[in-house]
This record gives C-alpha cells, structure tokens and sequence, in this order.
C-alpha cells in the first residue's frame, strides 16, 4: 500500500502508486510545456502526464454521457431538430432588429 509521501496519482477516486516514467514527446513544443511544468511544480513527468491521461478520460466520458443524452433526446423525439440554415437566418434578423432599435436615428 502506497504511503501518503509515495507519489501517486487520483484516478476515479483511487490513489494508484506512480513508478518512476521516462517521458518523451514527439512534438518539441508539447515537450517543453511538459518540462517547464515540471520545473516549475517540481512534480514528475510521469506524474503530470498520468494526472493530464485522468482529466483528459474524465472529460471525455462526460462529454460522451451529453452526446449520448443529446442523441436520446432528439431519437425520442423529446427535442425537435432546427436547421442550421433557418437558424442563423432568424440569429441574422433578430441581430437587424436589435441594431435598429439601438442605432441613432
């Protein structure tokens, strides 16, 4: 069991131990924010990247759960799809019309 001063990283509520990472990046740019983070925070790159890994999964199942969500609703009929068309064309006057009311006569 991982001590409370052992590194480790939360993922899902879990405190999971980190083993030592080597951590190269093909992308130069990618690389250097990975190593000023580590310089600055004084943490592992091994340890940034696996925090980084779980945030970017966390956002990803919640982002999936909303498209999901979004495609029930509009299967079931729930919500009514727009076109996109008609959409901007009615964003478009109501712009006109608030432009009008607002602008010097």
């Amino acid at each position: 069991m991982a001590r409370e001063t052992d590194p480790c990283c939360l993922i899902a509520g879990f405190r999971v131990p980190l083993k030592s990472m080597d951590v190269h990046l093909n992308n130069p740019d990618l690389q250097a924010k990975l190593d000023s983070w580590v310089t600055e925070t004084g943490r592992g790159p091994g340890e940034l990247v696996e925090d980084a890994m779980a945030g970017y999964f966390d956002e990803l199942a919640r982002t999936r759960q909303m498209l999901d969500s979004r495609y029930d609703d509009l299967k079931s009929g729930r919500v009514k799809p727009i076109d996109g068309e008609e959409f901007f064309e009615s964003l478009r006057r109501r712009e006109d019309e608030l432009l009008k009311k607002h602008s010097p006569q």
